[in-house]
């Protein structure tokens, strides 16, 4: 059996829909969502509507707890603050509804599922550094964590030695000696140099965790932003990947 990890749709239907048929064709039905399905992409309800119909297993996210007031958006930069205010603006009050009863993390199997942070998952903290991994390994107990939100897909280890470090990976085996956090990147808008969407998938049988890329018809999705008014450079970045 395999499992899906996606997280930071950010309102892109196309590239949802991409990862979605790609995992439809590799058979693998059971998703688990990380959270920002809304923010930034033209196409917020049809997002929501589509993860609801796909998976039960969602947890929330800063630009979804921004729509509909539950978190400071004053402290988004000025592109995300107005793509959230016409979120908010825009998205049905059945999708507010189902929003507000995402929860913040998710425990299953021997895995901790958490957009940001497992310390303090309502604060949308980034994670970049083995330094802070190395304090965040010590707030959860499970074998892996699994998070978004900084849009750039990380792997860190920790060893029986309390050692923790990067791993670089595309495909990389769980060892039973290691413990792990493993960031699974942007399905709707990556930020790593690459703009194809990203799916984590992880083989339990094999023990396999592995980060696909799907691309997908950015250009359609260029033209939604665009004729929706939100900020061009939303629009830019899908193209280049930051």
């Amino acid at each position: 059996m395999k499992l899906a990890i996606i997280s930071d749709i950010h309102g892109n239907l196309e590239a949802l829909q991409a990862v979605l048929a790609f995992l439809n064709g590799e058979g693998i039905k059971d998703i688990i969502c990380l959270g920002d399905i809304v923010g930034y992409g033209a196409d917020p309800d049809e997002c929501i509507n589509l993860i609801r119909e796909t998976t039960d297993h969602i947890i929330a996210g800063n630009h979804d707890w921004g729509a509909i007031g539950l978190t400071d958006t004053s402290f988004f930069n000025p592109v995300a603050k107005a793509a959230i205010e016409w979120t908010a603006d825009t998205v049905t009050e059945d999708s507010k509804k189902f929003l507000v009863r995402l929860p913040l993390t998710i425990t299953r199997d021997d895995f901790l599922f958490v957009h940001g942070t497992p310390s303090s998952p309502e604060d949308w903290d980034y994670l970049f550094r083995a330094a802070d991994a190395l304090q965040e390994f010590k707030s959860f107990l499970q074998k892996a964590c699994f998070i978004g939100h900084s849009h750039t897909p990380l792997m860190f280890a920790r060893d029986l030695k309390g050692m923790t470090f990067q791993v670089t990976y595309a495909e990389q085996r769980l060892e039973d000696d290691r413990r792990y956090i493993i960031n699974v990147g942007s399905v709707g808008q990556p930020r790593d140099m690459d703009p194809d969407a990203a799916v984590g998938i992880y083989d339990r049988e094999r023990k396999y965790f592995t980060l696909e890329r799907i691309p997908y018809d950015i250009k359609a999705a260029q033209e939604k932003i665009i004729k929706a008014g939100l900020p061009a450079m939303l629009a830019e970045r899908l193209g280049a990947g930051w």
